[in-house]
């Protein structure tokens, strides 16, 4: 399996490192680097406490993990966030953009959102059909029923 090193900023000394779990998931834990208190319907960009400098041609997508929301009750605003290899100076902190549900409290080191780098999607070029060769599933968010 190829590897990748990345090189890593801490902001705070109170979050734990960013550590690859083999044999679990290549999704990487993001914690919450500062103590949140949101009330129902606030915002808050909330620092996740480091930069990250990726490699030429990589892009970094941050994600809620699936307890999120049970758990803390907000939800990431922008669903997915993308952060392209040019945010890799010192203070390009990584933050997770949430809107609360409801009143809700976050810790330091609560781990609210994950991450994974992948490779630039390729240069698409579209070719214009009359009809394209497959048979019809319904359309997205129709799990294949019509």
């Amino acid at each position: 399996m190829e590897q990748q090193i990345l090189k890593i900023r801490y902001h705070s000394d109170k979050i734990e490192k960013l550590d690859y779990i083999a044999g679990k998931s290549d999704w990487i834990d993001l914690r919450s680097a500062e103590d949140v208190e949101l009330r129902q319907g606030e915002f808050r960009l909330i620092s996740l406490g480091v930069s990250i400098q990726l490699p030429q041609g990589y892009e970094a997508v941050i994600v809620p993990r699936s307890s999120t929301f049970l758990n803390f009750g907000i939800i990431q605003t922008n669903h997915m966030g993308v952060i392209d290899e040019t945010y890799c100076g010192d203070n390009d902190v990584w933050r997770m953009p949430a809107l609360a549900v409801r009143d809700t409290k976050i810790q330091v080191n609560d781990r609210i959102c994950q991450f994974r780098i992948q490779k630039h999607q390729p240069r698409i070029l579209f070719e214009e059909a009359a009809h394209l060769d497959h048979p019809d599933r319904g359309g997205i968010g129709s799990t294949g029923r019509f």
